[in-house]
């Protein structure tokens, strides 16, 4: 099955303060962290059922080096990735974060 991967306006938001944040730490870490992310959603496009779900039908996929998490939905032969979010934070609150954002 094809799916086609949508992005909400949030996860722009979500993927500039990371790679803002590792870039002030050193220099050209951003840029792996956007090739990283960028590389984790074109998996999830190929085969997004592997992902298991964490919060109702929400699915998780984490990043590779870096303690980041993608959130997404599946809706049809869509992809929705609602979130991504830093691993340390309470999970409580990312539930939350997610159930707020509109898709």
């Amino acid at each position: 099955m094809t799916y086609n991967l949508q992005f909400l306006p949030e996860i722009e938001e979500d993927v500039i303060a990371g790679y803002v944040w590792y870039e002030e730490k050193s220099k050209g870490l951003g840029e792996d962290f956007l090739r990283m992310f960028y590389a984790c959603t074109s998996e999830i496009a190929r085969n997004p059922l592997i992902y298991p779900k964490v919060f109702e039908d929400f699915r998780r996929r984490l990043l590779r080096r870096f303690p980041y998490a993608i959130y997404f939905i599946i809706e049809n032969n869509e992809i929705i990735v609602i979130g991504l979010f830093h691993c340390a934070r309470n999970p409580q609150t990312i539930d939350a974060e997610l159930r707020n954002r509109e898709k």
